[in-house]
């Protein structure tokens, strides 16, 4: 069982307000560290680094863009769609999912890059803990041993390459 770790709101938007996370996260910031399972010439696919569930991945396009509609053509939006349904395909084969969310977040204030969030729900949590609750910041997120992410991304890449 994995420990949850009490959610530091301060800290966070510190980070988030900072700099594009995904941005620098491509440049190879050590300050933006995550684990990349995959990425082509259009997105790519990270484990988030404050997960609300394991296999809590994030899908981002390469070039900075900051509205999940309004800065794509149809095409473009279609590509990232289809990271998206890759990497869902094979996240709920590498784990137990009884429902994968998936949602865009972010805002001008921060995180402004958008980015699409895979939360694969496992079987058996009560009702009340699903949906919005899932990331309640209350809850805290679950502290993933780096090891232990690291692989779970390196076999969600694998699975997306087969």
């Amino acid at each position: 069982m994995t420990d949850r770790v009490p959610w530091q709101a301060d800290a966070y938007l510190d980070l988030a307000r900072r700099a594009c996370f995904v941005c620098e996260l491509l440049d190879g910031n050590p300050d933006y560290p995550h684990h990349i399972a995959y990425r082509d010439a259009d997105a790519v696919v990270f484990a988030s680094r404050f997960p609300s569930v394991l296999g809590h991945f994030l899908i981002a396009p390469i070039k900075h863009r900051e509205h999940a509609i309004g800065d794509f053509t149809a095409d473009e939006y279609l590509a990232i769609q289809r990271v998206v349904h890759l990497a869902g395909s094979a996240l709920s084969g590498l784990l137990t999912v009884e429902r994968l969310y998936v949602l865009s977040l972010g805002s001008q204030q921060a995180n402004r890059h958008v980015h699409w969030h895979l939360a694969p729900l496992p079987p058996g949590v009560p009702y009340e803990q699903q949906q919005t609750a899932v990331f309640d910041p209350a809850r805290g997120y679950l502290d993933v041993p780096d090891d232990e992410l690291a692989d779970l991304a390196r076999r969600l890449g694998e699975r997306m390459t087969d």
